[in-house]
């Protein structure tokens, strides 16, 4: 912990996250229309569209700490994407806007639900919005295996196999089809970076490049070169738009660069498919790589009106597929989810819920970890609360190892609501004296807040891992023991 002292410091106590299903304000919300007889969750099982205050976004992203900003952008999309984790442990992407971005809160708000109403397994979905006061922020699914352009352009290890580039194209149109049908045919700046990789490697189509852009008009911030033409003479975005970028992302998937469609067009016409042709895709591609030269040379036809819909692209794509059985993370080149992610005794030691083990690694721990997190105490609350805050510290501490749980709690709870300083090590010690004593969501509720505190700190994602277990939420806890020990690992690369 660091304490500071200065007058007439304002401090502002660390609240636990609530998220309410309940709408936080009462203004009022454009109608959008829906069909009473449809399923708009599409079988996903997600959560309908939400609005959130700013303060649960807030927790949610650990303050928009540093070390979950997902992406950047310059000038031209002047935007931040983060990462954070709901109370239910249901990770999210949070797109947050410049302040003069959508200067009519309606028109946002009626954008976001329009998009947020779509549900479809093909998409990293919208799931919410915020529009407090200037600020504007969109919330979606998190996709945690980067990018289409990652993996294509920026591979480290091994391409990207030619089954499963087969299986993006197909996706994207999928994803493209539904969206068309569901009435959201325009598609802002589609390209390599808007395709996304979910938990099993599946690919999925960005949420965000649905919503009509801000009041900057920029549609697509790429190089001009793969730009629609009717787009550089008009400026406006169609349908067939959509499509002339979706041939743009096939010559992507077959050349494994990002090749201008001029160029590109030249190659095919010339016959050259060997120049246009990934050389590490060499005697893989036959009959699919041919036609999937014919597909790109219809979408990026100059007159738009001779440019294919969604739905013959899926159409024409269905018989390309290979290797539809397996798996797409075993077509990335990941045949063992666990073994991806090797636990370490600590891990290991949390999967089995020996809390012994996860005892004496927060008691021999002390409060290194407490290093960097803030404190700002006023002088009156030094001279009146100090000696009374560090007893009731000094006490905790000595029921915790002495395994006097239940004292634990109330001398750390005495503690936390003093409200002069901000612990992850105090809640952490909470939380598992909670999870001694049959209280997991209390347990949670702490896990949880220390890592608001700390994002980075794994003690507090292996102990929302033991929570999730006692709680029979299996699946969460496997991704909270993922993310421990990515953060552990990182930790003790960087000593």
């Amino acid at each position: 912990m660091i304490y500071r002292v200065g007058m007439g410091c304002n401090f502002s106590k660390c609240t636990e996250c609530c998220w309410s299903t309940e709408q936080p304000q009462d203004r009022p919300l454009p109608e959008v229309h829906v069909d009473e007889n449809e399923d708009h969750n599409e079988g996903s099982g997600l959560p309908p569209f939400h609005e959130f205050t700013f303060d649960q976004i807030k927790n949610a992203t650990s303050g928009f700490s540093v070390e979950n900003i997902v992406s950047e952008h310059g000038e031209k999309a002047p935007n931040v994407v983060y990462k954070g984790k709901l109370e239910n442990q249901m990770r999210i992407a949070v797109k947050w806007f410049n302040r003069s971005a959508w200067p009519d809160v309606q028109q946002f708000l009626g954008e976001a639900r329009a998009v947020g109403q779509l549900r479809n397994p093909r998409l990293a979905n919208l799931l919410g919005c915020c529009c407090e006061g200037e600020e504007r922020l969109l919330v979606a699914e998190y996709m945690p295996n980067d990018t289409l352009a990652k993996h294509l352009f920026h591979w480290e290890t091994q391409p990207m196999k030619w089954a499963m580039r087969l299986r993006v194209a197909l996706h994207l149109a999928q994803a493209l089809d539904y969206c068309t049908n569901k009435g959201r045919a325009l598609y802002h700046d589609l390209n390599a970076y808007r395709v996304l990789f979910d938990d099993e490697y599946n690919p999925r189509l960005s949420c965000f490049g649905l919503m009509k852009n801000s009041r900057d008009g920029k549609s697509y911030s790429t190089n001009l070169a793969f730009t629609p033409p009717e787009y550089l003479r008009t400026g406006r975005v169609t349908p067939e738009s959509v499509t002339y970028s979706f041939g743009t992302l096939l010559l992507d998937l077959l050349s494994g660069k990002h090749i201008p469609p001029s160029h590109a067009l030249d190659l095919i016409r010339d016959k050259n498919l060997q120049m246009l042709t990934d050389s590490c895709l060499e005697g893989q591609t036959n009959d699919e790589g041919t036609e999937l030269v014919r597909l790109a040379s219809q979408c990026l036809q100059y007159e738009p009106r001779e440019r294919p819909n969604p739905k013959s692209l899926v159409t024409a794509l269905i018989p390309l597929q290979k290797d539809s059985e397996v798996p797409s993370h075993v077509l990335m080149g990941i045949p063992d989810d666990n073994a991806a992610f090797p636990l370490s005794p600590l891990g290991e030691a949390c999967q089995r819920m020996d809390l012994t083990v996860l005892h004496e690694v927060v008691e021999k721990l002390g409060y290194k970890d407490d290093e960097g997190t803030a404190t700002e105490l006023s002088f009156q609350m030094w001279t009146n609360q100090m000696q009374e805050t560090l007893d009731s510290k000094k006490n905790g501490d000595a029921a915790f190892r002495q395994k006097d749980f239940k004292t634990a709690i109330d001398s750390y709870t005495q503690f936390i609501e003093v409200g002069t300083m901000i612990s992850p090590t105090i809640y952490a010690r909470r939380s598992l004296s909670y999870l001694m004593n049959n209280m997991p969501e209390e347990a949670l509720a702490d896990a949880m807040q220390a890592q608001i505190i700390s994002p980075v700190w794994h003690i507090a994602s292996y102990l929302q891992a033991v929570v999730l277990l006692a709680l029979g939420r299996d699946h969460e806890a496997q991704l909270a023991l993922k993310e421990g020990t990515s953060l552990e690992t990182k930790k003790n690369t960087n000593k």
